[in-house]
């Protein structure tokens, strides 16, 4: 294969757990130009790591027609054809999409939905489990993530993300911080966008806690693979946090943990039958102190 693309959206947790398959493609075939359409923010994570070669946004509109049942047009259809490889990890429910590929008989198609189908183990097994007609053995499922520079955190800091991409997958801010104010070692919080609306409202409850807010990826890396613990949810930072080898203590609530806990001996997953408000910050603080003393 010299050309392969690969159609993979969603947000930084889809593009983790699909790093394991980028890096069977590109140890299968090094020398591969490997496109990538999807989200630019985090899979800026795999360009720069080398597993692929070419980023371009998930949201161009140049990508409509591959949704449509309508003949490509040229443009798109010429730059499509000099790919030898398509995969595809978009949604296509109606089957829209595959009905463009292969676009000449030389070229190979393969494709997997884009959410793993529930009692089939971690998310990173589907999308290998999709290159088996390639030949490709499944490899590691967890894509070691270390950092460019090293941490000007104390290896003893503990780094909590009281957030997610979906509220409902939320423990609320005041169970955080009743568990950061009985944790031996102060916290840093760990704060994007909707997470600092959520702080900043918060008022008086949230002083004498540090933050650090709005960094990129790399800088998070680079902390997240410094610290001693790491607490959170079912999110792209805990599957970053993961990818860094930091150990963690992740809260479920509604989504399975088979299928999105990050697949990693330094992950201890919490969830209760009744729900993630089920989850006491008694139980969160002694599954904390479990890990430190494994440390030991």
């Amino acid at each position: 294969m010299r050309r392969i693309l690969v159609l993979r959206g969603g947000a930084l947790g889809d593009l983790i757990v699909t790093l394991p398959a980028l890096a069977l493609l590109r140890r299968r075939w090094p020398e591969a130009h490997i496109a990538l359409i999807g989200n630019t923010t985090a899979a800026r994570l795999a360009l720069t790591r080398g597993l692929i070669s070419e980023l371009r946004s998930q949201h161009d509109g140049r990508w409509a027609p591959l949704h449509d049942t309508a003949p490509l047009p040229t443009s798109l259809g010429e730059w499509l054809a000099a790919f030898d490889l398509v995969v595809n990890f978009w949604p296509d429910p109606d089957g829209a999409l595959r009905r463009h590929f292969p676009t000449h008989p030389g070229q190979s198609f393969i494709e997997a939905a884009a959410l793993p189908p529930p009692g089939h183990g971690p998310a990173a097994v589907h999308y290998q489990a999709a290159l088996a007609q390639l030949g490709l053995q499944p490899g590691p499922l967890i894509y070691p993530l270390p950092p460019a520079a090293p941490s000007s955190r104390e290896r003893s800091s503990i780094l909590i993300h009281p957030g997610s991409g979906s509220p409902r997958k939320n423990w609320p801010l005041a169970n955080w911080l009743r568990v950061a104010r009985e944790i031996p070692t102060t916290p840093t919080f760990i704060l994007g966008e909707a997470e600092t609306a959520r702080w900043d409202a918060a008022g008086e409850a949230t002083a004498g806690f540090a933050t650090m807010r709005n960094q990129t990826l790399e800088e998070l890396i680079t902390e997240l693979s410094g610290c001693r613990l790491f607490l959170g949810h079912d999110s792209g930072i805990s599957h970053l946090a993961a990818g860094c080898g930091a150990r963690c203590v992740l809260l479920f609530g509604p989504t399975d943990p088979a299928t999105w806990a990050p697949p990693s001996p330094n992950v201890r997953v919490l969830k209760a039958a009744a729900g993630l408000s089920a989850l006491s910050p008694k139980s969160v603080l002694a599954a904390a102190q479990a890990h430190f003393a494994d440390q030991r």
